[in-house]
């Protein structure tokens, strides 16, 4: 079997790999160099140290969840793109495991500012622009969505939800349901007298 050329895309892309494997925890750069069978010093020609890596996949997480996302709502608006919203989330932390954890940690700032991490905030505002939400509130709503969405996903993927009925998927419906509920009466702000 011929090795695949050493680059940074490809390093990444083994970490990655291996997260969704082994978990995010499992990523380290001795892991990711016996998976692709050199030594670990090759490594550091193409990421800094671990935080570099676990940057590294994050970024590729964000790409791909950028792309389900944008793929989910197009063309939807309301509830329908809130849906789509929530369900590329959920599929995404299902499919791929390791890389929706490496969502979970506080990002690098080379995370924060890829074109990845600008894309997800446009499609955020993207599902806002279907509710009635000031602009100047977004910033509140994105925390709403993210805060549930995640929280959820993390509760169902250590099996928070196991020992109770309904099944989880009803109790995803209903809170899905409930955003969409509270985005569509979004509260005046506190500061507003109307």
């Amino acid at each position: 079997m011929e090795r695949v050329p050493l680059t940074s895309a490809a390093v990444v892309a083994a970490a990655a790999g291996l997260a969704d494997e082994a978990g995010f925890e499992a990523v380290t750069l001795s892991a990711v160099a016996r998976r692709l069978k050199v030594q670990a010093p090759s490594l550091y020609s193409h990421v800094k140290d671990r935080e570099a890596l676990l940057d590294g996949v994050a970024a590729l997480a964000l790409a791909d969840l950028s792309q389900r996302i944008a793929t989910a709502i197009a063309g939807r608006a309301g509830r329908d793109a809130l849906d789509g919203f929530a369900t590329a989330h959920r599929e995404f932390a299902r499919e791929a495991p390791g890389r929706w954890q490496s969502l979970q940690r506080r990002a690098g700032d080379t995370v924060v500012r890829s074109d990845a991490a600008r894309r997800i905030v446009v499609l955020n505002k993207a599902v806002l622009r279907g509710y009635p939400i000031p602009e100047d509130q977004h910033v509140h709503a994105v925390r709403l969505l993210g805060a549930t969405i995640n929280g959820y996903l993390a509760l169902e993927r250590i099996g928070g939800f196991d020992h109770s009925h309904p099944s989880p998927d009803v109790s995803w419906r209903k809170t899905v349901q409930a955003l969409d509920v509270l985005l569509t009466a979004w509260p005046a702000d506190p500061g507003d007298p109307s």
